[in-house]
C-alpha cells in the first residue's frame, strides 16, 4: 500500500509540475521544476524512497530508449550520421576516459573504476531537456536532429561502458581483451534481439489483426510490452537490453510503415506513448529530487570520504566536474569538425562554416537528464562479498548536482548562442512535403473514380456517389492547387455528408494514407514528416467515421 500510495504521490507531482512551467513567467526547463517538486515532496512523505537498481533500470529506461529510436527521423539521422557516430562514440570514450582520471585524481577516495563509471554515466545528453530549455528559442532542426542522433546512441554507448566500470569495481579485474569481445556481443547482440523481437511480434499481431479483426487496446499493448520484451531477451543471453530497446524502437518505425493499423489504434496509441513518456521522464526528475536531502544529509560522511573538512569542497568539485565536461565537449566538436572540413574540401563539396557560436552551442547542449539519474541509481548497494560499494553516495551526489547544474547552464548559456545561429541548411522539407502531399492527393481521386466504375450500371444510389465523388475530387483538387486553408470549412461539410459520401471518403484516405507510407518507404520524405501526414490522415478518418 505505501508503495503504491508513492507511486500515485509521483505521479501528482509530474502533473503539478507541468501546471507550474506554464505558470511561471520565465521558462525555465521542466526537469528543474520536477526536481524542485520531488525535493518538497520528500519533506512532505518524512522518507526517502529505497530504490532497487535493477527494477528501476527495468521499469524506466526500456520504454523510453524505445521510443527515441521510434520517432526519431531517421532521414536527418542518415544524413549526419558521421557527426552523430563521432558524438555518440568516440565523445562518450574520449568523456569517460578524461572525466575518469579527473575525478580519482580531484578524490582519491572515489576508486579508478568507480571515478571511470561516473564518467560514462554523465556521458549521455538529454534532448528532452534540451527541448525544453530551448522553449521561447528556435533550435535549428538540423542541429536538433543531430542532438537527438547523439541522445538516441550515446544513452546506449554510454551505459554500457558504465556496465563495464561498474563490473570492474565489482570483481576487481579488467581485461581490455575480454572487455572488446564483449562490447562485440553485447552490441551485435543487443542488436539483433531487438530487431527479431519487434519483427515476430509485428507480424504476429498483423496477422491476427488480419484474420480475425484487430482490438485496439490489445494492439497498444503489444506496442507497450515490445520493449520489455527485447531488453530481457537481450539480458537472457548476455547481449546488451539497452541496445535491444534502441533497435526495436527503430524496426518498430519502419514496421509501422506498411500502415496496417487502423487511424483509431495509430492515434490512442501516439496518445498512450506520449503519456508514457511524459510520466516516466517526469517521474525520473521527480524522484531525483526526493532523493536529494538524504544525499545532502549524508554531506558530512561524503566531505569525510574526499578528504577535507569544509563541504564547500564538493561544491568545487562538481563545478571542476561540469566545467571539465563542457571543455572535453567543446574540444571534441572543435576537432571533429576540423576534420569534417577537411574531408568536405577532399571530395570537393562546400565545406561547412562553423563558427565559434555553433560549437559552443553543441556544448552546451549537452545536458544530462534522464538516462544519466536512471543509470547512477543502478549502482548495486554491496560487492559480491558483502560490503558496501565503494563511494556509492558520493558519485550519485556529484551526478546529481552534475544533472541540475548542466541544466542551469544551459538554459542560462544556450538561448543567446542559439539567436540567429547558422546551420548547414536542411534539404528543403516543405517542397518534399508539398509533393508528398500532392502524390497522397492524386490517390486519393484515383481511388474515388476506381469506386465510381466499380458501381452497377443501374444502381439506385449511384447519383448520391456521383455527388460525393464530385464534392471529395474538387476537395483533393483544391488541396493539389495549394488551397489547403480550405481543409477545415470541407471537413465541417462532409461530416454531415450521406453513407455514400462517407464510403468514397474512407477509400480515398486509405489511398492517401497507402501512398504517404509508400513515399515513405523509398525515403522520399523524412519520417517525422510522413508521421505527421498520415497522422492527419487518421484524424480525418476518424472524423469522417463519428459523423
Amino acid at each position: 500500500m505505501e508503495t503504491i500510495t508513492t507511486v500515485l504521490l509521483l505521479l501528482v507531482a509530474v502533473v503539478i509540475s507541468a501546471a507550474a512551467a506554464r505558470m511561471l513567467p520565465r521558462v525555465l526547463p521542466l526537469p528543474l521544476i520536477q526536481i524542485a517538486i520531488g525535493f518538497a515532496v520528500s519533506g512532505i512523505t518524512g522518507s526517502g524512497i529505497r530504490l532497487e537498481p535493477d527494477i528501476f533500470f527495468l521499469l524506466f529506461l526500456p520504454p523510453l530508449l524505445f521510443l527515441d529510436g521510434w520517432r526519431i527521423p531517421k532521414e536527418g539521422l542518415f544524413r549526419d550520421i558521421g557527426t552523430v557516430l563521432e558524438l555518440a562514440f568516440g565523445l562518450v570514450v574520449f568523456t569517460t576516459l578524461g572525466i575518469g582520471f579527473l575525478v580519482h585524481w580531484l578524490i582519491p577516495a572515489i576508486p579508478l573504476p568507480v571515478a571511470f563509471a561516473l564518467a560514462a554515466i554523465l556521458s549521455p545528453t538529454d534532448p528532452v531537456a534540451v527541448t525544453a530549455i530551448a522553449a521561447r528559442v528556435n533550435v535549428p532542426r538540423r542541429l536538433m536532429h543531430v542532438l537527438e542522433g547523439e541522445s538516441l546512441l550515446n544513452d546506449a554507448s554510454g551505459l554500457v561502458c558504465m556496465r563495464f566500470a561498474v563490473a570492474a569495481a565489482m570483481t576487481g579485474a579488467f581485461s581490455l581483451a575480454d572487455a572488446a569481445a564483449s562490447f562485440v556481443w553485447l552490441v551485435l547482440g543487443g542488436l539483433a534481439i531487438g530487431i527479431v523481437v519487434t519483427w515476430i511480434l509485428t507480424w504476429s499481431k498483423n496477422r491476427v489483426a488480419r484474420d480475425y479483426g484487430e482490438d485496439t487496446g490489445s494492439q497498444i499493448l503489444v506496442s507497450l510490452l515490445i520493449p520489455f520484451v527485447a531488453y530481457l531477451a537481450a539480458e537472457k543471453v548476455g547481449g546488451s537490453g539497452i541496445l535491444a530497446a534502441v533497435a526495436a524502437g527503430m524496426t518498430m518505425s519502419y514496421s509501422e510503415q506498411s500502415g496496417r493499423a487502423l487511424a483509431t489504434t495509430r492515434i490512442r496509441r501516439n496518445a498512450v506513448w506520449d503519456m508514457v513518456q511524459f510520466a516516466l521522464n517526469g517521474m525520473m526528475f521527480v524522484v531525483l529530487g526526493e532523493q536529494l536531502p538524504r544525499i545532502v544529509a549524508s554531506a558530512a560522511q561524503v566531505v569525510s570520504e574526499t578528504g577535507h573538512v569544509s563541504p564547500l569542497w564538493m561544491i568545487v568539485y562538481v563545478l571542476l566536474i561540469n566545467v571539465a565536461l563542457v571543455a572535453l565537449r567543446f574540444l571534441w566538436v572543435w576537432v571533429a569538425l576540423r576534420f569534417s572540413i577537411r574531408a568536405a574540401l577532399k571530395r570537393g563539396d562546400p565545406p561547412p562554416a562553423p563558427g565559434w557560436r555553433l560549437v559552443a552551442a553543441t556544448s552546451v547542449a549537452g545536458a544530462r537528464g534522464a538516462i544519466t539519474l536512471a543509470g547512477i541509481l543502478t549502482i548495486p548497494f554491496l560487492l559480491p562479498d558483502g560490503d558496501p560499494f565503494p563511494a556509492r553516495d558520493l558519485v550519485i551526489f556529484l551526478a546529481a548536482c552534475a544533472i541540475i547544474v548542466s541544466l542551469v547552464l544551459a538554459s542560462v548559456a544556450l538561448p543567446p548562442l542559439l539567436k540567429g545561429l547558422a546551420v548547414p541548411a536542411e534539404p528543403h522539407e516543405r517542397q518534399q512535403e508539398d509533393a508528398v502531399r500532392a502524390a497522397a492527393a492524386t490517390a486519393a481521386i484515383e481511388a474515388a473514380q476506381a469506386m465510381m466504375r466499380t458501381l452497377p450500371r443501374d444502381g439506385a444510389d449511384n447519383d448520391l456517389y456521383a455527388h460525393a465523388s464530385a464534392r471529395l475530387i474538387d476537395y483533393y483538387k483544391e488541396r493539389i492547387a495549394g488551397y489547403s486553408a480550405k481543409e477545415q470549412s470541407d471537413m465541417d461539410r462532409f461530416r454531415a455528408a450521406a453513407r455514400a459520401e462517407r464510403e468514397v471518403w474512407l477509400a480515398a484516405l486509405q489511398a492517401e494514407r497507402e501512398a504517404i507510407y509508400r513515399e515513405a518507404r523509398r525515403n522520399a520524405v523524412p519520417d517525422d514528416v510522413a508521421r505527421r501526414l498520415v497522422h492527419e490522415v487518421d484524424l480525418l478518418e476518424t472524423r469522417v467515421q463519428e459523423s
